[in-house]
């Protein structure tokens, strides 16, 4: 069984950050991708940023130059450090990982965690 747990969320006013951690714990023999994805109400989940095993990092545009993902091997988790949020920013955040836990690779989800930034 792999889980992923999430922490970090809360909220704060705008133009302030937050950071988010997600590790992963259970049967793990490697990690590739790493992400974190939103859904706000009433809209589809969307992609916020991903980090490849190899370190190489995507983000929305709309995200671009206030947030960062970043990750840490040993431990098996990400953070997603948001800065400068605004009250679009308010959604539902999930990490993602591509685990493969013994034989095959599966994506597995977090059970999200809320982020609230009022204007």
């Amino acid at each position: 069984q792999v889980q992923l747990v999430e922490s970090g969320g809360g909220l704060v006013q705008a133009g302030g950050s937050l950071r988010l951690s997600c590790t992963a714990s259970g049967s793990i023999v490697s990690i590739n991708a790493m992400g974190w994805y939103r859904q706000a109400p009433g809209k589809q989940r969307e992609l916020v940023a991903t980090i490849t095993g190899g370190g190489s990092t995507n983000y929305a545009d709309s995200v671009k130059g206030r947030f960062t993902i970043s990750r840490d091997n040993a431990k098996n988790t990400v953070y997603l450090q948001m800065n400068s949020l605004k009250p679009e920013d308010t959604a539902v955040y999930y990490c993602n990982m591509y685990i493969n836990p013994g034989k095959y690779w599966h994506d597995y989800w977090g059970q999200g965690t809320q982020v609230t930034v009022s204007s």
